[in-house]
């Protein structure tokens, strides 16, 4: 594998990565469709709900893609990610337009694991990439590149609704297609290079973020916008078709960028932008690594000798801030705290998302895509501002980053009590609470599990924090949820069979007051860990900026 030393920026790469994680967020597709499998396959709730949870375990399992990040290169990972979801969806395609009829649950329930796995693949490429780039802006770039995950759900919500008109076969066959188009597009500028070593409160710096900021910001006012203003005033499909053209011109917005550095920025190094180097893939990882962490390595000999003559004290084992392997940060009790306040937090709200259609339908609201781009749009300022906030905090302040998901999980109890009451009014401001405060535990988990044990084993330890989501679907929503639905179904409509409708606050209540105790559970251990990790914090940004931890003390 052939690398330019000094020539390629890291912000191409994190232009691309916007396209990426557009794609990779095609699991929360499964509202627009759930519907319609549910009618065509002649399924209960629960049988959807189980549904859900494939599609929560695929997106999330993500400990193969976080093992091989450190030893493929980034195209690879995005080429198996084509693949998964060119099958996957291409199944539930088959299935759900009735062109292979009678294909059994099972199969569907796998399908459905294999397509979303993609964007576990999708992601682990894009995140550990990008977060290797930029090793001293982890928070601003969590922040932008799961914003752009968030925003995925609007921008398919704004071609269903647009381009596909409403058809939930041609948003699969979309899936089934589009995804592995973006992966061969964008493999090429998704790609390990020079990291970016200025400080984040740098002029140019500061100002590349906030660009790429604004224009996130930007996209999503315009698909909320999009969309209200096509139920509101149901636009004409010309009107339609040009509100999706400015979409497509905003998803390019980051590669100005890069543009404007191609053409103005002057040449740093003369004579360096010729230099061809043959690096193997491991080589490249172990150089951003080091660069990312600032460690410097000496020879085995010298490192021998210095520890011989006590120049050097070799630590027995990392601590907190440096580079864990894997096996020991899982006897770590913070890794557990960050991994439970994570669990109920997002596990509690993708119960809401997966099951929003259904509790718009219960609520009474007759056009549900409303509800998902509402959600869509405030998980996407949660993700957003919960990394750009959280990263100004703790470089003013050294304030340890869980302290925000306590304070967003307090608010998510709120949010659950709002929807227990079944007061119509409050349906759509309890989702937008609900969706920003989802959002923040994503920018937050990101970063904080990089800086507690390191970057190098980022993907496995990220990965395995991502398996609180499909966990929480399970119990939450496909033991808990579907189960509740259905007696409650069965109790309005004696008789009527399996796949009926539920209607009014009763088919959510016990699940919400439930997922508000998790919460509370959740806002409890998240406070004991931001007391915990206090020091931590303290020593990593006692400068005002990131400083890693020396691996070795040297008298």
């Amino acid at each position: 594998m052939k690398v330019k030393v000094g020539t390629r920026p890291p912000w191409i790469g994190l232009a691309a990565a916007a396209w990426v994680e557009v794609a990779a967020g095609s699991a929360y597709c499964f509202p627009l469709y759930s519907h319609a499998a549910k009618t065509v396959l002649g399924i209960d709730q629960r049988g959807l709900t189980m549904l859900g949870v494939a599609n929560d375990i695929g997106e999330n399992f993500g400990l193969v893609p976080g093992v091989l990040c450190n030893r493929l290169p980034p195209w690879s990972v995005l080429s198996v990610a084509a693949v998964l979801s060119f099958v996957g969806y291409g199944i539930m395609w088959l299935a759900v337009s009735k062109t292979v009829v009678g294909i059994p649950y099972w199969v569907l329930w796998i399908a459905l694991c294999i397509a979303t796995n993609s964007s576990a693949w999708l992601g682990t490429s894009i995140l550990v990439t990008n977060m290797r780039n930029f090793p001293l802006s982890r928070g601003t770039v969590a922040g932008i590149l799961k914003g752009y995950v968030g925003l995925s759900a609007a921008v398919y919500t704004e071609v269903y609704t647009g381009v596909l008109h409403n058809s939930a076969t041609h948003l699969l066959l979309c899936l089934s297609l589009g995804i592995p188009a973006v992966c061969f597009l964008s493999m090429y500028f998704v790609r390990p290079c020079t990291p970016s070593v200025e400080e984040e409160n740098s002029s140019e710096e500061r100002c590349h973020f906030l660009f790429t900021q604004l224009a996130s910001v930007i996209l999503g006012v315009y698909l909320l916008v999009s969309t209200v203003l096509d139920d509101v005033l149901g636009l004409s499909t010309h009107v339609t078709y040009a509100l999706f053209g400015g979409m497509f011109f905003l998803l390019f917005a980051p590669l100005a960028i890069p543009v404007k550095m191609t053409l103005w920025r002057k040449k740093r190094e003369l004579g360096s932008i010729d230099r061809l180097v043959d690096w193997s893939s491991e080589e490249i990882s172990n150089l951003l690594i080091a660069t990312s962490s600032s460690v410097i390595y000496a020879s085995d000999e010298d490192i021998l000798l210095a520890e011989g003559e006590g120049a050097i004290i070799k630590k027995k084992s990392p601590r907190r801030g440096e580079d864990f392997e894997f096996c020991e940060a899982l006897i770590k009790a913070d890794f557990w705290l960050l991994f439970m306040v994570y669990f109920l937090g997002v596990g509690s709200g993708v119960t809401v998302l997966n099951n929003l259609a259904q509790i718009g339908i219960a609520a009474g609201t007759e056009d549900t895509t409303i509800l998902l781009s509402l959600f869509s749009f405030c998980n996407f300022v949660g993700r957003l501002g919960g990394g750009a906030v959280s990263e100004h905090f703790v470089r003013s302040r050294m304030l340890p980053r869980p302290i925000w998901m306590t304070l967003t999980q307090i608010i998510m109890v709120i949010s659950y009590l709002l929807f227990a009451s079944g007061i119509p009014a409050t349906l759509y401001t309890s989702t937008a609470l609900l969706g920003i405060c989802y959002g923040v535990q994503f920018s937050v988990m990101v970063p904080t599990a990089s800086e507690l044990f390191g970057l190098k084993h980022f993907g496995m330890m990220y990965n395995f924090m991502l398996l609180g989501n499909p966990l929480g679907a399970f119990l939450f929503s496909g033991l808990l949820a579907g189960y509740i639905y259905d007696k409650e179904a069965a109790r309005q409509y004696p008789g009527f069979g399996s796949s009926i409708s539920c209607f009014g606050p009763n088919c959510f209540r016990v699940t919400f007051l439930v997922l508000a105790g998790m919460c509370t559970l959740g806002t409890v251990l998240s406070a004991v860990l931001t007391v915990r990790i206090r020091p931590v914090y303290q020593m990593l940004y006692a400068s005002g900026s990131f400083r890693h931890p020396r691996s070795t003390s040297i008298h």
